[in-house]
């Protein structure tokens, strides 16, 4: 990030600064670090009062990397910038191991958990735990930053992508009302589709059989993009093969693209919207197209930070990046908080390990940024900094950017950045301590 946050002796945010400025500020004693990511000074001792610069926070949300950017709309200059990496993915394939394992034991004679699905009931503005996740991000990310600095309104792109359209671009009128099977069964849409041959081989006049490009147990689905036929002999040789590793890209070029990310946008953009409403802020909207409209004008890259900055239509007329090159926002990866599996299973669905044990170890716990300082006694002597992997017996395990360092006492530890939820790193890879002149920002993790 450009700039660096400062909140006063009583928490409360003031301007942002200078990296220089802190640096000047944190030298001269007159100010500690108080937080790493994103990097915050609070002052020790009350400073000449300065006006307060109204800021606004800008997203750019997106299915998998939602951009951001504090953008002060009198002078034009971006703030800061960072780009969210979310974990819905992630959660997604949790949720599925933790249903087929539940699925697996209901179908043995052993103790389970019975199903609860029969009793629960969706509250209204109910999303799906991915998608939760995605807006959840976002959500703490706007309460954050509204105590680092002052927030006094939000932007945010309110897009709807057209699923069907991006499908059949001509499409319109009354086949909106007519899916790509309207007076089809599903195999003879198929035949028609190609040509009543072998996709693979091209023979025609053979018995065919309904085949998938990207097989079942490769993760493909049952969608009619995803179908094709082929003759019994091609489709016993691609078993398990993708059409492209099977020799032929040009019938996995023919598969259209998965739509999942928008519908992801779709779904979750009027959530998204109430929820940042009811913090009581000014909420601004934009188009995707307004968004590209003043990039293009301002002669702007594609990032996902810069879509941010140039949402909606209080974007001035010329943005200030200096500082915030395109290589260099605060990347912000979710990675969710411990775990709330009681108890591990096997391949089998069968418990096989204990119970978990306390997190919290010497008052470190996993996720943790410290400094490591091993006295020369001993075998691992050095200075080390990274992230914790806290164990029972006190003896942790350090994840550096050069390995990880096994047997490191919690004893020689100092924390630096306290697990949050989220890792944190810059899009340059660059040591922030040795990377701009006169940058008071932190050492990479």
């Amino acid at each position: 990030m450009s700039h660096v946050f400062v909140i006063d002796t009583q928490k409360r945010p003031l301007n942002p600064v200078h990296p220089g400025q802190a640096r000047r500020l944190l030298t001269a004693g007159q100010a500690a670090v108080w937080r790493r990511y994103p990097f915050t000074i609070i002052l020790k001792r009350a400073l000449p009062t300065v006006p307060v610069e109204p800021l606004r926070l800008k997203f750019d949300p997106g299915s998998r990397i939602t951009g951001v950017a504090i953008v002060n709309d009198a002078s034009g200059q971006v703030v800061a910038a960072a780009e969210i990496t979310h974990r819905s993915q992630q959660v997604k394939e949790r949720l599925d191991q933790r249903r087929a394992c539940r699925r697996s034991r209901r179908r043995r004679n052993t103790r389970y958990r019975p199903a609860r699905f029969a009793n629960r009931r969706t509250p209204d503005g109910w999303v799906p735990p991915s998608l939760e996740s995605r807006v959840q991000n976002i959500l703490t990310w706007t309460a954050r930053l509204q105590r680092l600095c002052p927030i006094q309104a939000i932007s945010m792109e309110l897009v709807r992508f057209d699923t069907h359209l991006m499908q059949h671009a001509g499409i319109s009128g009354v086949e909106y009302q007519q899916g790509e099977l309207a007076g089809y069964e599903v195999r003879e849409y198929l035949l028609e589709k190609w040509q009543r041959r072998c996709a693979y081989c091209g023979a025609t006049n053979v018995p065919l059989q309904i085949e998938h490009i990207i097989p079942k147990a490769r993760g493909g689905s049952n969608r009619i993009s995803n179908l094709t036929l082929a003759c019994e002999p091609c489709n016993t040789a691609k078993g398990t093969q993708t059409a492209t590793e099977f020799g032929h890209p040009e019938i996995q070029a023919r598969a259209k693209q998965p739509l999942k990310d928008a519908a992801a946008v779709n779904s979750t953009r009027w959530t998204l919207y109430q929820r940042l409403k009811a913090t009581g802020l000014p909420l601004e909207t934009g188009s995707g197209g307004l968004t590209k409209w003043n990039r293009t004008q301002r002669s702007l890259p594609k990032t996902h930070w810069l879509d941010a900055a140039c949402v909606g239509t209080s974007t001035p007329a010329t943005l200030t990046i200096t500082g915030v090159s395109c290589t260099s926002p605060l990347l912000i990866t979710a990675t969710g908080r411990h775990s709330r599996q009681m108890c591990r299973t096997n391949g089998a669905g069968f418990p096989d390990k204990a119970p978990k044990a306390t997190s919290v170890v010497g008052g470190f716990r996993t996720g943790d940024l410290v400094r490591a300082v091993v006295p020369t006694t001993s075998k691992k002597a050095g200075t080390y900094v990274g992230r914790l992997a806290i164990r029972a017996s006190g003896s942790c395990n350090l994840k550096t950017p050069s390995g990880t360092i096994q047997g490191i006492h919690y004893r020689y530890c100092q924390p630096l950045h306290r697990a949050d939820g989220y890792t944190y790193t810059y899009a340059n890879g660059q040591n922030r301590q040795t990377g701009k002149k006169g940058a008071a920002l932190p050492p990479q993790a």
